[in-house]
């Protein structure tokens, strides 16, 4: 996972857009929580809305910041650590699951 630079918030998901949106939703992480390691047939554009979350992702690792967002391709396995002191509100919007 390669960050595309840009001169406003940090987006990591250049060119790449989720097929049909099915499903958006809001999760807070507290201190130390967060999920997976897993992976979903579905395409995620993960926005952080406050706070700082560490996502690990391809082999790589990222720490998104307030207003940043990354992209997670389909069945690409990822982890989310909240590894600091505040409670982080995350946005997520996932494409429609494969028939």
């Amino acid at each position: 996972m390669e960050p595309w630079r840009s001169p406003g918030p940090r987006r990591f998901y250049p060119g790449r857009t989720l097929r049909t949106l099915h499903l958006v939703g809001l999760s807070h992480f507290l201190p130390g929580g967060g999920a997976g390691p897993d992976a979903s047939p579905t395409e995620k554009v993960y926005v952080v809305l406050s706070g700082e979350l560490t996502v690990i992702a391809g082999g790589k690792e990222i720490v998104l910041k307030a207003n940043d967002s990354c992209f997670i391709g389909p069945n690409e396995e990822r982890e989310i650590i909240n590894r600091g002191n505040e409670v982080v509100t995350m946005m997520v919007a996932m494409s429609a699951p494969p028939k």
